[in-house]
């Protein structure tokens, strides 16, 4: 289990794709994509899926994702992405009260109790005290980076 951080974006790419039944069915997917700008997001999607798909799509959303990081998984089953929300726990000696801040990530995992064993493996090599508050899976197909 490797995570990074970068800018990321997530994009939705708009196009139509063939079903099993040999019909055309206009279907939208999810993809992160680590860019420095609008724009070089757009790019890297444009290009990434002229590479996938046959005939014409559309770039039909980008906006800054809200995880700065992504928990990616070595093993070759991990083909789902969810979206974890962790809170760091620290107390403020001065109202000697116990502050929690959200943060969120994206792991990488073929099932949700797989993506919770990746988040406490990455968690373990610090010394943060956090508790999951919660893990869903989303419609991402892919991440692109670098």
């Amino acid at each position: 289990m490797k995570s990074r951080t970068a800018n990321w974006f997530i994009t939705k790419v708009k196009y139509d794709k063939t079903m099993e039944d040999g019909l055309q069915k206009p279907i939208v997917e999810t993809y992160v994509v680590d860019a420095l700008s609008f724009t070089e997001a757009e790019q890297r999607i444009t290009e990434e899926m002229s590479s996938y798909i046959s005939g014409e799509f559309e770039v039909k959303d980008i906006k800054k994702a809200t995880f700065k990081e992504v928990f990616f998984s070595e093993d070759t089953s991990a083909d789902r992405w969810f979206k974890a929300k962790l809170q760091f726990i620290t107390f403020d000696e001065k109202t000697e009260k116990e502050k929690r801040s959200n943060v969120y990530y994206l792991v990488q995992a073929s099932t949700f109790q797989g993506a919770v064993k990746n988040i406490v493996e990455v968690m373990s090599g610090t010394l943060i005290d956090y508790v999951i508050a919660s893990v869903a899976e989303t419609p991402i197909i892919d991440v692109l980076t670098r």
